[in-house]
């Protein structure tokens, strides 16, 4: 099994709520469609970048998606005092069970 480990900070100066963090999420999924529809040129517009600048775009924009869904998942810890590590592991179980991951 490939695992990749991504460590992404918990932000200062910022008081998120649930809610605020779910709307943050998904606005920046929503930048991340964007970006993919744009700079793959599905929007229409011609893409005027080489392939290398459009991959390194999309994964700025989903670097975005993933310290949002990391900051909702220190607000759940802090605020309601949700356990993410057994979370976590119950979630990699249920990936064993439908197939997708090999334990």
């Amino acid at each position: 099994m490939e695992t990749k480990t991504l460590s992404l900070p918990r932000l200062n100066q910022l008081n998120p709520t649930l809610e605020s963090t779910a709307l943050k999420l998904m606005e920046e999924a929503g930048e991340l469609a964007q970006a993919i529809g744009k700079y793959r040129g599905l929007s229409g517009e011609e893409v005027q970048m080489d392939e290398e600048t459009v991959v390194g775009e999309i994964a700025r924009e989903l670097l975005d998606v993933a310290q949002t869904a990391v900051t909702m998942m220190f607000v759940m810890e802090e605020k309601y005092g949700i356990n993410i590590d057994s979370l976590l592991n119950n979630h990699k179980m249920k990936l064993e069970r439908k197939g997708y991951l090999s334990l």
